[in-house]
């Protein structure tokens, strides 16, 4: 029996959804270099890439691609002489087809957990600029710049500028351990907001090394509908379409899914915005059989469900008391309606939300959708056996918010 059996394989350490970019005038670019830190969960040997061009309605060249690594985590230089090209099929430049996506060739390079390596893309044809979905939060960051320095330590400052678009690159995958995993959050602008960036540098405060915390979210998107019109198709794609693509994650074991307060607040009636008929508000149960479509498309990729109840919508610009009702009549549906065999319980981010900061925050009618402080304030409301086994969240965390809603 060979006991020098290498018990490795690949899994993703970081990733995004792909959406639609917000669409402007100015949405082809020519002789431009993105780079991107990427915080690794593992250390590992070698990495592949993935550039998807989903939602592009034509091909887009890659020139070149790159990956070295950053000299200080966030920043956007790389150490000297550290970057490597990676290849596709043997060659530097890759055509993404629209609506597909290329993963690269196998690339050896030691990647060391908690030290940001930085993906440089360099375009040199007018490309469209189409595919690409907004993130924010303290490890997602990424800097554009006019010239070609995909390969270069430094980007020129006087022609380099910070972006939270993240264009193209969907995934990272390392080669590590087979005890490491993957965990997705996928959702809207909540998720594509900063808690999973904290959940991972809790992770990492934790000492808790077998992990990944990958995002799939979009700002805008809604389980059951989606936009069809140049002022909100950047809204992104509805859950049908994405969620089937995104929840393939390599080495993923389970998914937090937090989604759907757009379908409830978005409708206005069309006397008020032309394209937000109310039509398109769903009822109680039609969110439910959306929430349960993601629920056996997540069995059908062997993936433990936690759901995520949806959040207080008092104070936000388009709230009315029946959507309210709405959303109570989702998160409230006995479990048995809710529950497929792939559900392994829900998350009370709401609830949560309450024992935290709601009081302080909705007393003022301030909207908790994109608080920092709600943020890191749902982390607590993931199930207690999620918690054990993946996220272990100290009491800590809720004391400081208790302390940080004194000063709103």
């Amino acid at each position: 029996m060979d006991t020098n059996v290498n018990h490795q394989k690949y899994i993703t350490t970081w990733g995004n959804a792909i959406s639609i970019a917000d669409r402007r005038p100015e949405n082809y670019a020519k002789d431009l270099t993105l780079r991107y830190p990427i915080r690794p969960m593992f250390d590992g040997t070698k990495l592949k890439i993935t550039l998807d061009n989903f939602c592009g309605t034509e091909a887009v060249r890659v020139t070149r691609v790159f990956v070295a690594k950053t000299k200080e985590n966030g920043g956007r230089a790389v150490v000297e002489g550290s970057s490597v090209a990676v290849t596709f099929d043997g060659k530097e430049s890759v055509v993404l087809p629209a609506g597909e996506a290329v993963i690269s060739d196998e690339i050896t390079f030691a990647v060391t957990r908690g030290d940001d390596i930085s993906v440089s893309l360099y375009f040199g044809d007018f490309t469209l600029m189409r595919s690409a979905v907004f993130i924010t939060g303290p490890l997602s960051k990424g800097f554009y710049c006019v010239g070609d320095y995909a390969e270069s330590a430094k980007l020129p400052l006087d022609y380099t500028r910070n972006t939270n678009w993240f264009y193209f690159l969907s995934n990272v995958e390392i080669y590590t351990s087979d005890t490491n995993r993957a965990v997705i959050c996928y959702g809207d602008s909540i998720t594509s907001q900063a808690w999973p960036d904290y959940l991972s540098l809790r992770l990492f405060a934790e000492n808790i090394e077998h992990t990944a915390i990958v995002r799939r979210a979009a700002s805008g998107t809604r389980i059951l509908r989606q936009y069809e019109n140049i002022t909100y198709d950047s809204y992104g794609l509805k859950g049908d379409i994405r969620f089937p693509r995104e929840a393939k994650v390599t080495g993923a074991e389970s998914v937090i899914i937090q989604h759907g307060i757009n379908d409830i607040i978005h409708p206005v009636g069309v006397e008020v915005n032309p394209f937000r008929p109310w039509s398109d508000l769903p009822t109680a149960e039609e969110l439910i059989q959306g929430l349960k479509r993601y629920i056996s498309w997540a069995k059908e990729f062997g993936l433990t469900v936690y759901m995520g109840t949806l959040l207080p919508i008092y104070g936000w610009r388009t709230y009315e008391p029946f959507r309210a009702l709405k959303n109570r009549a989702a998160e409230l549906t006995p479990p048995t309606r809710l529950r497929l065999r792939g559900l392994r319980r829900r998350a009370h981010f709401g609830k949560q939300v309450q024992k935290s900061l709601l009081m302080a925050l909705l007393n003022s009618r301030h909207f908790l959708k994109h608080s920092s402080q709600f943020l890191q304030a749902i982390l607590p409301g993931l199930p207690g056996e999620f918690r054990v086994h993946v996220v272990p969240l100290a009491v800590l965390a809720l004391r400081r918010l208790r302390q940080a809603r004194l000063c709103l």
